[in-house]
């Protein structure tokens, strides 16, 4: 696949729990997210002012696009300062990477039944991404806890995919780009 090469202003998100951490983000245009081989949550490979190269996962942003967080060291190493246009070239990698499991899915397909588990190892890179965007995108504790278990249940019956799951968050509005500190 071509490189998907635009330019987008850097912003810096409104709400920052994590004020010690700062980060940015910048929002693909639609037309490039397009490009890529799906809505949801993709990883990708690429470059920021042609001189900082990253590995990031690109996060829906509810609008058939997706958005890119950028750390403190890559803003720096792209040179590139707040409401800075920077120009972004990327490419989906060719194996998507195995996801991290969150601690409270690992303890519960820990002791899930047998068939939950062979499920879980059945499924496929995405599919497992899927599960875990699902469970995480939960905006309350008790959706996450509830979200963990229902995973576990189905898997055990043998499902392999996430039913009425919209990665995209499109239909559903679950996923947004942050807000814009400047908007």
């Amino acid at each position: 696949m071509p490189p998907v090469s635009f330019r987008a202003p850097l912003r810096r998100p409104a709400n920052n729990p994590s004020q010690s951490e700062p980060w940015w983000f910048v929002v693909l245009p639609t037309e490039s997210s397009a490009s890529l081989p799906r809505r949801g949550r993709t990883t990708v490979t690429g470059t920021i002012n042609g001189r900082a190269p990253f590995q990031a996962t690109l996060e829906p942003d509810g609008q058939l696009s997706h958005w890119l967080k950028l750390n403190d060291e890559l803003r720096r190493a792209a040179g590139a300062e707040e409401g800075d246009t920077v120009a972004v070239e990327l490419r989906p990698v060719e194996t998507e990477p195995e996801p991290q499991i969150p601690d409270d899915l690992a303890a519960a397909l820990a002791a899930a039944p047998q068939a939950a588990r062979d499920a879980w190892n059945q499924t496929t890179t995405i599919a497992r991404v899927d599960w875990i965007h699902w469970m995480t995108s939960a905006k309350q504790p008790r959706t996450r806890t509830k979200r963990v278990a229902d995973a576990c249940d189905k898997l055990a019956s043998g499902k392999k995919r996430v039913c009425c799951f919209d990665p995209s968050g499109h239909y559903s509005k679950a996923f947004c780009a942050p807000e814009a500190a400047d908007e």
